[in-house]
């Protein structure tokens, strides 16, 4: 069973990957829409994979991912994000993102063969 953490504000994107994930029966997922939340509830050696929006109101995505790899380094993340600058993905992969995905999304199939990859790939 792979266990993914998703971190969106959005409740309708959120709530998308996780029935799309769970649909397989090969991935445990939750879901938060609040990052706080979320973080208040990351253990190292809990999740093998973050799906984290990276514009949020409630704290930055750049600043949650730091938080997870100094927690848990061999946790792969995702970050993702309708709104993409250079910058920001190169931030996010300099501090330890795996993998960058665009909103909205071309194919669930997709996000759920890179998960896949990106997890099996750390572990």
């Amino acid at each position: 069973m792979i266990r993914i953490m998703i971190v969106d504000d959005e409740a309708s994107i959120g709530t998308m990957l996780e029935k799309a994930l769970g649909r397989s029966g090969d991935f445990k997922v939750t879901y938060f829409d609040n990052p706080i939340t979320a973080m208040s509830h990351f253990r190292s050696g809990e999740y093998d994979g973050v799906l984290l929006d990276i514009m949020m109101p409630q704290r930055d995505g750049l600043s949650v991912l730091e938080e997870i790899k100094t927690k848990d380094p061999s946790c792969a993340v995702i970050m993702m994000t309708a709104y993409s600058t250079l910058d920001k993905v190169l931030h996010s992969h300099k501090i330890g993102a795996d993998h960058y995905l665009l909103k909205p999304f071309d194919s669930l199939a997709n996000v759920e063969q890179k998960v896949r990859e990106l997890v099996k790939k750390r572990h």
